[in-house]
């Protein structure tokens, strides 16, 4: 195969990559906390037919160098961890994380995953979970017969008792922070866990130490940028376009040479 076809190849693969993470993008536009993808591209390795600097005679060197590159490939995709706008909802149980940090949530294998979502709901036992169960850590138990919840943005949770038994605070709610939260895995359900390219978790109280601060009463928005995203597909289409032509113009290439030798 003509290197030409095979370089224009690996475009049209990258491209293809790129339009994936695109796709997923604008299909999470309306969920809750999701933080968008960017697929980051690096040029793959180059024939080093002539080095920059050789001597082409007793008296001269090259001030350039003769290297062919080979392609193009997506290295990575990286979540960018952008605030997302606040919904007001007016649920009570509805958190949003106005800052740095994740929720803590306890998966059912007793690992620890961490989430922006912070649509809570309340089991059977009174306990703040996810909308898939999953129970808040550290946990908080909300007692039965309480007129109102009040969540402060420290993350201090108190209930007023029912027919004015007075305020009393349950529990404490805390944020984890991490020094590369790009490094985080994704694992679907709005959660992701840590490895250790993102670094240890650190908990901490709300609004404590760079921790952002918790919101009641609303909902932290997807930060996906639709007009962004379809101007990122329409030039991903183009790029794709061309790098079709590039293999369509060395097919007409080679099948001249051919037709003329």
């Amino acid at each position: 195969m003509d290197a030409s076809m095979w370089i224009a190849k690996t475009g049209l693969d990258a491209q293809q990559t790129r339009m994936a993470v695109i796709s997923n993008n604008l299909a999470n536009v309306n969920t809750t906390g999701y933080k968008r993808d960017r697929a980051s591209f690096e040029d793959m390795l180059y024939q080093n037919l002539r080095q920059p600097g050789a001597q082409v005679s007793a008296d001269a060197q090259a001030p350039t160098g003769l290297m062919l590159g080979t392609g193009v490939r997506i290295v990575a995709t990286e979540k960018i961890h952008g605030q997302g706008s606040l919904v007001t909802t007016k649920n009570a149980l509805d958190l949003a994380v106005q800052g740095d940090g994740f929720f803590q949530i306890t998966q059912t294998d007793g690992t620890t995953a961490y989430s922006r979502d912070g649509g809570f709901k309340l089991s059977s036992t009174g306990q703040l979970v996810t909308a898939n169960g999953a129970p808040l850590q550290p946990p908080i138990t909300i007692p039965a017969n309480v007129s109102s919840i009040t969540i402060g943005q420290d993350g201090t949770v108190s209930v007023e008792a029912a027919a004015g038994g007075g305020n009393q605070v349950i529990g404490q709610i805390q944020l984890a922070r991490f020094v590369n939260p790009a490094g985080l895995q994704s694992i679907g359900q709005n959660m992701m866990k840590e490895t250790t390219a993102s670094g240890a978790p650190l908990p901490s109280q709300p609004g404590v130490a760079g921790t952002g601060q918790v919101m009641q009463g609303a909902l932290e928005a997807s930060n996906v940028n639709v007009v962004e995203e379809m101007v990122n597909m329409i030039e991903t289409q183009r790029a794709y376009e061309i790098n079709s032509k590039a293999i369509s113009a060395v097919d007409g290439m080679l099948r001249f040479l051919n037709n003329n030798m």
